[in-house]
């Protein structure tokens, strides 16, 4: 409701400014045109990199300092800690970095964001940037018409770089025109006072903006054009880092729970270093003129010297709060944990993953796995089997887990298919159809192989329905013949599940391969025994038509189980192309 009336109210007044003054129509429009290009470069980059950003930070996540490190290459090469952020909450939903990574790359990627602050007061308010910007466009569009999605990626950097330097440009007019009207540095203050409402004045801005790098942008040229003094610079720069904070939280209230936890992290590390830059504020000052000395910064390049404080605070913030990301890790493990706990809800599919290919072809076979899971729990309770009875065990001693069995377990196997199968398969089909759009075609046709695997766990869970019927009936019956085919058929099936189990995490594919194919030849050999010796039961009258006909069509239905799941795990297991193309051909 607040937004509802709030969001009208931001436009008016954002219309009757664009209206009322013609300079800050000028400078607003820089901010809208900064942003523009903030967001053709983080296109870009996605386009262009063809997957390069998503495998450094999946690759170099394994320590503390190596994600911080991670965290702040990438996101002062691709200028938008946005696309980072959305890439590691990405990668931490599917699994692939684990949650102190996750976290070394976000504190890294605010050292990272601050580059902004260099580029904008080496360039942008030093020399007639728009000139740069104009044929940065102009190739940019050339560019965007190319077939190839590198040089078109290509395109949407050069665009954003020119956006970028266009909004500088109009920012810095802006407030050079303003200055003669309107000079805001009379209205600085001293002492902490003027220290908080500066500090919430960078909040709020960024609050607004929706952009920490904008409104950096935003103070270095209203400290160039003299419209604001020095200390006052740092004091907003403080602030539009602790906004950040706010747009975090914000943003990840429609997030999963990983989302959630990097928010507050987020939000941990930023308040943690704007209570030490506040704290400080003065002998931050000093040493950053002291540094700004050794590195030849003249006394008077404020603005140079406001993007070293920002990169000093920052990694000041990294040094101070780092040593206990562990024990933040271990916090945050403890936060939202209850979310997504359903069998029946995916885990693994989140919507950040669909603009990655990568992570939403790893988050679709996770939530494949999940769903095998759940079909391995009906499947072995279908059986009359509970898993934890056969995964502790040797596989040659299966037969005696199966006599030694009880018919105490009572599962809607109906009911489980429905709630707990059916469901998942459909998220799973939904999700893969979505993310399809931003995949190639070697992609697309991995994600339908995986669709493929999940249709063949669902279709076992199907047979065995109709299995577990006559189970129940012939399973209590006095015949022992026809209790101890069904017994053999029970075996099987266990077997596989186990053989399964066993090979699940094995990491070459020879083996995996080699596995499933004795898997397969058993069934074979079974298939040929099982009907010679119901042939054999029917003409020594061990079993009656009725028998013989349900014991026919069961069989038919552990066959298909067995295969399902074969040639499930066949995809899910086997990661080389080439190798699973072998197995078909076997």
């Amino acid at each position: 409701m607040a937004k509802r009336i709030l969001y009208p109210l931001i436009l008016a007044l954002l219309a009757y400014v664009l209206f009322s003054n013609d300079d800050a129509k000028v400078i607003i429009a820089g901010i809208a045109i900064f942003l523009i290009g903030m967001v053709f470069m983080e296109d870009g980059f996605k386009l262009f990199s063809g997957g390069i950003l998503e495998k450094v930070i999946q690759k170099s996540t394994n320590s503390i300092p190596k994600a911080i490190g991670t965290g702040f290459l990438s996101t002062s090469i691709v200028q938008s800690s946005s696309l980072v952020s959305i890439i590691v909450i990405s990668f931490l939903s599917a699994g692939l970095i684990s949650l102190s990574g996750a976290i070394g790359i976000v504190f890294g990627s605010n050292i990272g964001t601050t580059t902004t602050a260099w580029i904008v007061s080496s360039f942008g308010v030093k020399i007639k940037i728009s000139a740069y910007a104009m044929p940065m466009i102009i190739f940019g569009v050339l560019f965007r018409f190319s077939a190839s999605n590198s040089l078109k990626g290509f395109g949407n950097v050069l665009l954003g770089l020119g956006f970028v330097f266009l909004g500088i440009s109009y920012m810095k007019d802006g407030f050079e025109t303003l200055k003669a009207g309107l000079d805001l540095s009379q209205f600085a203050m001293e002492g902490y006072l003027g220290v908080i409402v500066y500090i919430a004045l960078g909040a709020i801005a960024t609050i607004v903006i929706q952009s920490s790098s904008a409104t950096m942008a935003l103070i270095i040229t209203a400290l160039a054009t003299g419209q604001i003094v020095y200390l006052n610079a740092l004091e907003l720069a403080i602030g539009a880092n602790i906004g950040t904070t706010v747009t975090a939280v914000i943003a990840a209230l429609a997030s999963n729970s990983n989302g959630k936890r990097l928010a507050v992290a987020h939000f941990i590390f930023n308040i943690t270093t704007g209570i030490i830059a506040i704290l400080f504020l003065y002998q931050l000052a000093d040493f950053v003129d002291f540094l700004a000395s050794k590195i030849s910064i003249a006394a008077d390049d404020y603005t140079m010297k406001l993007a070293l404080f920002h990169t000093v605070f920052n990694i000041i913030g990294v040094i101070v709060v780092s040593p206990f990301t562990y024990k933040l890790e271990k916090y945050l493990k403890g936060l939202f944990r209850n979310e997504k706990s359903s069998k029946s809800k995916p885990r693994y599919l989140d919507n950040g993953l669909l603009k990655i290919p990568d992570a939403a072809l790893i988050g679709v076979k996770k939530e494949i796995f999940h769903l095998y899971d759940n079909a391995q729990e009906v499947l072995s309770h279908g059986i009359y089997l509970h898993r934890h009875n056969y995964r502790s065990v040797d596989i040659k001693t299966l037969s005696e887990v199966v006599e030694k069995s009880n018919l105490d377990i009572n599962t809607d196997v109906n009911l489980f298919y429905t709630n707990k199968i059916k469901s998942l398969y459909g998220e799973i089909v939904k999700f893969s159809a979505y993310a399809q759009e931003s995949m190639d075609d070697n992609d697309k046709q991995r994600i339908y192989d995986l669709k493929l695997a999940a249709r063949n766990i669902v279709e076992s869970t199907k047979d065995i329905r109709d299995l577990h019927k006559n189970l129940t009936i012939y399973l209590k019956s006095k015949n022992s013949f026809i209790k101890e085919e069904y017994n053999k058929i029970r075996l099987n099936l266990v077997t596989i599940l186990k053989t399964i189990d066993d090979i699940r995490n094995e990491k070459d594919d020879i083996e995996v391969l080699s596995s499933l194919e004795v898997l397969k030849d058993n069934l074979k050999q079974l298939d040929i025994l099982r009907n010679e010796r119901i042939d054999e039961l029917i003409r020594e009258d061990k079993i009656d038509k009725k028998m013989a006909t349900s014991l026919i069509n069961d069989t038919t239905f552990a066959h298909d189980i067995s295969k399902n799941i074969i040639n499930a795990m066949s995809i899910l297991l086997i990661e080389n192309k080439d190798i699973q193309e072998l197995g078909e051909e076997l």
